[in-house]
């Protein structure tokens, strides 16, 4: 396959551009919904409330890869990557604004300060956990598909997103949590993490398999990365 013919699949139109906005929104809010620990049933395991939505991210950095290539894939991971350290910021500048008049408001920002305090902590974990887990889902994503010349789709979502997830887990949980929580809990959080994002991939696999024939159908796309850097920070190549 040409350079020309692989530039051209990496372009994209209208469905490439909902897939990008859709991850970095997901990534964006999941940050936010990290503090909000829960319990599963009546056991002693917690589950962040962030689970609920981060796998999808997951789902579509297997689409973005798989149908435009990735390089298009990497410059989606840095978008979101951008977009949630500005919305980090402007959490900590807000945090650090005067306390309001009257105490019943006062209350309120006490409340907002003690969740979205946590946020850049959060974020910053999340971001270094997120760049090292999207990327590595998008490199097996990729290699794996070049390896078996496109076919086992199914096999590929799930050992690339296992293999990101795994990575994201191990180290945003004891880069986010450590010195809050013990740290049986937080390996507690990790192993039960892991498994409900896997299992939820799981179950989605047969919406994630029909999104990607459509995907390329309507694109007319269906990429495959054939010596390209697979180096994330190049820049100059990701576009």
């Amino acid at each position: 396959m040409s350079e020309n013919q692989n530039a051209t699949q990496r372009r994209g139109g209208v469905v490439f551009i909902w897939l990008a906005v859709t991850f970095c929104v997901l990534l964006v809010v999941s940050n936010l919904f990290v503090p909000r620990l829960w319990r599963v049933g009546g056991t002693s395991l917690q589950l962040s409330g962030a689970v609920i939505i981060f796998p999808i991210s997951y789902v579509i950095n297997d689409l973005l890869t798989e149908v435009y290539g990735y390089r298009r894939a990497m410059l989606v991971i840095w978008m979101g990557f951008t977009l949630s350290a500005l919305v980090a910021i402007i959490a900590q500048l807000i945090c650090w604004l005067p306390d309001p008049i009257y105490p019943e408001n006062q209350a309120v920002a006490h409340s907002f300060n003690q969740l979205y305090g946590l946020v850049p902590r959060t974020t910053a974990s999340s971001l270094l956990a997120f760049i090292l887990g999207s990327q590595i889902n998008a490199l097996v994503m990729s290699r794996m598909k070049v390896l078996s010349k496109g076919r086992h789709f199914g096999v590929r979502a799930i050992a690339s997103s296992l293999a990101g997830e795994l990575s994201d887990s191990l180290i945003f949980y004891p880069l986010a949590f450590l010195g809050v929580m013990p740290f049986t809990a937080i390996l507690s959080i990790i192993l039960t993490q892991v498994t409900v994002k896997t299992l939820y991939e799981v179950l989605v696999l047969p919406l994630t398999s029909t999104l990607a024939r459509r995907i390329k159908r309507v694109e007319g796309l269906d990429t495959y990365d054939y010596d390209i850097s697979y180096n994330p920070f190049n820049i100059k190549y990701i576009d």
